[in-house]
């Protein structure tokens, strides 16, 4: 019975780095190579257990040597993975090319998370029995998605959904059982208009007003170095990121939505859940890889003060 669950992906991210990003057909020579366990689902599990929080993953991972690796990394932050089951065949990867600015292009090769379906979830369903926050995303079907949020509500749980990889609609039966959204400014505009683009503070207002109209209750627009927009329907509040030098940016998002989780799981209003999440997204940044950048409890504390 955790109070956290974690349902969605799991992948073995494959990172390479070189001075900029590739453009078309070109060839580039890069500095360095690494392996880590990835994946937005296990990426949040990783992150909200390390900030202290009480989390299970839901999901399937393969029967490769990357599954092992992927169980034993959220095993060893204390992460329940009870409920995370290996099927024959090989586990998601993604491949991850990062630039010298931070920047980063992924191509995920779903694996064994496209086939965890609706009827795997409800053999796991045991699993959300008092939880009090669901995570979701969008890299394993969309039906096992929606089933997952309808039940979660059943077991009356808050969802809080990342919409990543945005589609160009996310389904109206889904919003429904959303409690709170939280794109990038990028996927945001998406959802609004098709055209993925940055936003300032201004824009990102008018864009969580269309997506509160849409369904969402809440909306939480992660905006990078600008920090987040919460939109609660009545207020809007602009939560401003600290500065920090950016080494990585992959997995910020979902460290941002770790640890809104764990803050709001502690009892934080969105206020709070928000200042907690922007601190843990800037420090994650600072460091290379998804997991690997996930700071400690002591870390953000530290900043905070």
């Amino acid at each position: 019975m955790s109070k956290i669950v974690v349902i969605g992906s799991l992948n073995m991210d494959l990172i390479a780095i070189a001075p900029r990003l590739p453009v078309a057909g070109e060839t580039l020579i890069g500095s360095q190579y690494l392996s880590e366990p990835g994946g937005k689902g296990a990426n949040q599990a990783y992150a909200a257990a390390k900030l202290g929080g009480d989390v299970a993953m839901l999901g399937r991972i393969g029967t490769d040597d990357h599954g092992i690796r992927i169980r034993t990394n959220l095993e060893a932050v204390g992460c329940n993975v009870t409920a995370l089951r290996a099927i024959d065949g090989t586990s998601g990867v993604a491949m991850i090319f990062v630039a010298a600015s931070g920047e980063n292009s992924i191509v995920v090769i779903p694996g064994a998370n496209e086939r965890y379906l609706p009827t795997d979830l409800a053999a796991d369903g045991h699993a959300l029995t008092g939880t009090q926050y669901v995570l979701l995303q969008l890299e394993t079907p969309i039906q096992t998605v929606i089933a997952a949020a309808r039940e979660a509500r059943r077991h009356q749980a808050k969802v809080i959904l990342d919409p990543a990889p945005a589609p160009l609609t996310l389904p109206p039966e889904l919003l429904r059982s959303v409690d709170i959204l939280t794109p990038n400014e990028a996927e945001a505009t998406q959802l609004v208009n098709g055209a993925p683009t940055e936003l300032t503070p201004d824009q990102a207002r008018g864009v969580s007003k269309h997506l509160h109209s849409m369904g969402a209750k809440t909306v939480i627009i992660k905006l990078g170095a600008k920090g987040c927009l919460l939109n609660e329907g009545e207020t809007m509040t602009l939560i401003p990121a600290p500065q920090v030098n950016v080494v990585d940016t992959t997995g910020a998002g979902d460290v941002f939505n770790a640890a809104f989780a764990v803050a709001s799981s502690e009892g934080a209003s969105l206020i709070e859940a928000c200042r907690f999440a922007v601190r843990a997204a800037a420090l994650s940044v600072t460091r290379l890889g998804a997991q690997p950048s996930v700071p400690t409890r002591a870390a953000l504390n530290a900043m905070a003060r």
